[in-house]
């Protein structure tokens, strides 16, 4: 693969539809590099979701296919945090966070040990024995966070994971992301519609175009890392890159024309 973790080769995917074909993706190729922190930013309906559903193995391409380089030991290909709630409502926040580690017969004190950095590093430590009905919409997202990087997979999908939260509760959960990914250097494929957070998160963007969820452009994110998101934001050289990210994607975005007036 050529270091690449990642490999996406000619994706296809058609749906029929009672009155013909939708093609969401029209022979998407491209390459993820080990380690990177890959953002996928495009309008509504380019196929952003069902590309990475077919990475995770939750969908099958019309024809095309992703490869996941694999290393050592027996870690998943790949954990997902959607957008919505994922986790588990009958289950405490302890065993929401280490459900992936028990369904792979990890030991109880690797559980203990992995689990309780994971929900240290989210803040979650003193709400372990709460449930979900107990927890705020951007808690319940810090589960599924913890989760994801306590069972270590090969890579981390992430669909919108931040989208329904307000802004300051967004804000922090992208610093917490940045601090744990500072610390693992996980692969991460991250989808977005938020031009900010593409750029305060990613090493690499890629804009989608609205035919067929083909790129349209690959810009490299220069900041250097650690990160901190309002620091990042106050720069000079920000502005710039927001702006020429945008100009990529603004042409991409159609909104339905409107009636004429009665």
């Amino acid at each position: 693969m050529s270091g690449a973790k990642i490999r996406f080769e000619n994706v296809e995917k058609r749906f029929a539809l009672r009155d013909g074909e939708h093609v969401a993706l029209g022979g998407v190729s491209f390459d993820v590099r080990a380690g990177e922190f890959f953002v996928i930013v495009g309008p509504s309906g380019c196929g952003k979701t069902t590309l990475l559903r077919i990475a995770a193995g939750l969908d099958q391409p019309t024809s095309g296919r992703v490869t996941i380089a694999h290393g050592d030991g027996d870690r998943p290909e790949n954990a997902m945090v959607f957008q919505g709630e994922s986790i588990f409502p009958w289950m405490t926040v302890r065993d929401n966070a280490s459900y992936g580690l028990r369904m792979r017969g990890a030991s109880a004190s690797h559980i203990d040990s992995v689990v309780g950095h994971y929900l240290d590093r989210t803040g979650l430590r003193r709400f372990a024995d709460a449930y979900p009905q107990q927890l705020s919409g951007g808690m319940k997202q810090r589960v599924s966070i913890a989760r994801a990087f306590a069972c270590d997979p090969e890579v981390l999908l992430m669909d919108e994971p931040f989208s329904a939260l307000d802004e300051q509760n967004r804000t922090l959960l992208q610093q917490e992301l940045l601090r744990i990914w500072d610390e693992t250097h996980k692969t991460v494929v991250f989808i977005t519609h938020s031009v900010d957070e593409a750029v305060t998160l990613g090493d690499r963007i890629m804009v989608m175009g609205a035919d067929q969820g083909r790129p349209k452009a690959f810009v490299d994110v220069p900041f250097a890392r650690p990160r901190s998101v309002l620091d990042l934001r106050a720069t000079p050289e920000y502005g710039p890159l927001f702006h020429d990210i945008w100009a990529q994607l603004k042409d991409e975005i159609r909104f339905p024309s409107a009636e004429p007036a009665a």
